[in-house]
């Protein structure tokens, strides 16, 4: 399975964040309109995420802003947080000014008392961490007993198979370094990812004090087909695997 570019999310290192200064808006106009993105993984999130009216709702990670908005349309009380100044200052320009943004790194504290949030997204960025222990421990502190976590990161067999069938010999149940060099709008930058498999990542969640509610691995929306029939055809299938999400409860 060959990679494709959608399968893009935000960096929390500030190396890893500079790259997304640099790329930023060629990353966010593919992101508007990308199968993996914009017909994929929001909408899975959205659907996990279910009636969020009034629900105050972290978006860790949130880049330019397009789940931040979707999340804002449905009636939610949106906070959000990225490592990229130049991403920021995109969703800025979506969101509005009024709109509660912060730079922030997800290795580091957060900046938000204790029960702060009914819910968090965490939306393709757990995969840009060697280290999730604090991360998810920062999570748990910031959410109100009971709120959710909701998480997409690449689906790991899906990785491991993309690198199986390009001839790398990487064992799956090892935690292991990627880079990758991606172009987008004219601009170069190399991003590294840290792959683990599903029982790391199970592990890491529930010593970090969550309960996991929900494993899932949803289809794309019906719409995709139709807008990307040579993908279909060509590339995927008639299924694919890419992203796989959570939902997880804080005790």
């Amino acid at each position: 399975m060959t990679p494709v570019p959608e399968w893009r999310a935000l960096p929390t290192d500030p190396a890893q964040a500079n790259g997304y200064d640099t790329i930023a808006d060629g990353y966010t106009a593919e992101n508007e309109t990308s199968l993996l993105n914009a017909y994929y993984e929001r909408p899975a999130m959205l659907e996990l995420a279910g009636d969020v009216t009034g629900q105050r709702i972290l978006d860790a990670g949130c880049g330019s802003g397009p789940l931040f908005a979707a999340l804002r349309d449905r009636g939610a009380i949106v906070t959000g947080i990225d490592a990229s100044a130049g991403m920021l200052e995109l969703a800025r320009r979506r969101l509005g000014a009024d709109a509660d943004l912060r730079v922030a790194d997800l290795a580091n504290p957060l900046p938000f008392p204790d029960d702060a949030f009914d819910d968090v997204v965490a939306s393709l960025v757990l995969h840009y961490l060697q280290d999730w222990a604090q991360t998810l421990a920062e999570l748990r502190r910031v959410l109100t007993p009971g709120g959710r976590l909701l998480v997409s990161v690449e689906h790991p067999f899906a990785i491991w198979l993309a690198q199986r069938s390009a001839g790398e010999k990487t064992d799956y149940f090892e935690t292991r370094k990627r880079t990758e060099e991606w172009t987008m709008g004219g601009q170069i930058a190399r991003l590294s990812f840290w792959d683990r498999p599903l029982h790391a990542m199970t592990e890491a969640f529930t010593a970090a004090g969550f309960r996991i509610s929900v494993i899932s691995e949803p289809p794309p929306v019906p719409a995709a087909r139709d807008l990307f029939p040579e993908v279909f055809r060509e590339v995927i299938g008639t299924s694919f695997l890419a992203f796989l999400f959570f939902v997880l409860q804080a005790g």
